[in-house]
């Protein structure tokens, strides 16, 4: 006889803090103005939004903290492989989806025929990008590990972050992971000093980079949710909002960035984590807050593409400034309203449809 068992499954998720998603669309947003401003205005010292690299280190303080409060207590009675496959579904398809976007754009871009140098090579681009193998090849554009989509770059990390919490970090107690967050916290420093700032990673002679970033950033999001760094105020979204914002408009400074950046990433991101989880949300701006938490990886993942359609388009035509600044306006507000499309008609639907796959009851046979 067949029996089947219905239980609560243990695959459902908490409940989010509402702030901190409003704040990873801030910094989502920040990243793609970046973006467009390093190819309008490739000097740092003369970019408004020149500290906006440092959004990904926030990203990773913010993903420990979450990782932290969904996974610490549950992660022992899921088991790794259902962890592992509930991050794969969280975020691969939007890997995927960059892919091809960056697949398309790099063969029918307009204004460049880079694509015509590197035809024999570009499946393996795809490949690369599509499984998140580094693969730096085009040096005529940075040399980024993943050129169809360079975010992914961070991704890379993201996923080595997670393998390592499930693998080490949620067995250790705090006094080891402080331990670990000082050697970081050193890393990070010295990476700076030789670099002359942190926003390195991304690419084939840099790569090292990104580990040193994500490894202090996500053990002190672990940090502030296990110490109960949870800042309980009445200061409200908008104000941590423009707290965040304010790190990304601090001008760039050749002779001083080396310290800016440590000191943003090292003290100033996981104050404001510990913050925007305490801060008191009004009632009007939940829709807000849970539109640009939503938006944000989508966001994150789609854009870059057409950064380099920009970027093809500012080296063929030339452009003045101020047609610059209405394409970048324009980009921006359609870039927002793309990713929102495609979270809407494949992100949420792929996402539900294999999570869905995970929570069917087990059916199992007994005499």
């Amino acid at each position: 006889m067949y029996k089947t068992t219905t239980s609560p499954s243990p695959l459902k998720s908490k409940q989010h803090f509402e702030i901190l998603d409003g704040l990873r669309g801030i910094a989502a947003v920040a990243v793609v103005i970046f973006h467009f401003m390093e190819i309008a205005v490739p000097d740092y010292n003369n970019s408004f939004i020149a500290h906006a690299y440092l959004a990904v280190d926030f990203f990773f303080c913010l993903s420990g903290f979450v990782i932290a409060y969904a996974y610490d207590q549950k992660l022992k009675n899921i088991g790794l492989a259902t962890f592992l496959k509930l991050r794969l579904i969280r975020l691969h398809p939007l890997v995927i989806i960059g892919s091809l976007i960056g697949l398309a754009m790099f063969i029918f871009d307009p204004f460049s025929n880079l694509y015509a140098a590197y035809t024999g090579k570009t499946l393996m681009l795809f490949l690369a990008s599509c499984f998140m193998v580094p693969y730096p090849l085009v040096h005529e554009r940075y040399f980024n590990l993943f050129h169809l989509n360079p975010p992914t770059w961070s991704l890379f990390w993201e996923y080595i972050a997670n393998v390592g919490y499930a693998l080490v970090l949620v067995k250790l107690r705090n006094k080891t992971m402080w331990v670990l967050l000082l050697v970081g916290a050193i890393a990070l420093a010295y990476e700076s000093f030789k670099s002359g700032y942190l926003g390195v990673g991304w690419g084939g002679d840099n790569i090292t980079g990104g580990g040193v970033r994500v490894f202090y950033s996500f053990i002190a999001g672990i940090l502030v949710y296990r110490s109960n760094w949870i800042i309980k105020s009445r200061i409200g979204f908008t104000l941590v909002g423009v707290l965040l914002l304010a790190a990304f408009l601090i001008p760039f400074s050749d002779k001083l960035n080396f310290i800016i950046d440590p000191v943003i990433v090292i003290l100033y991101f996981p104050f404001l984590v510990a913050l925007g989880a305490g801060a008191y949300l009004r009632p009007n701006l939940h829709k807000l807050c849970k539109f640009s938490g939503e938006i944000s990886y989508p966001l994150y993942m789609i854009h870059y593409p057409f950064i380099w359609l920009f970027m093809s388009y500012v080296e063929s035509k030339k452009p003045a400034m101020n047609e610059m600044i209405i394409v970048m306006i324009t980009g921006v507000v359609l870039l927002i309203a793309l990713a929102y499309l495609i979270m809407i008609w494949l992100d949420i639907p792929i996402r539900k449809y294999f999570k869905n796959r995970m929570e069917k009851p087990l059916v199992f046979s007994a005499k």
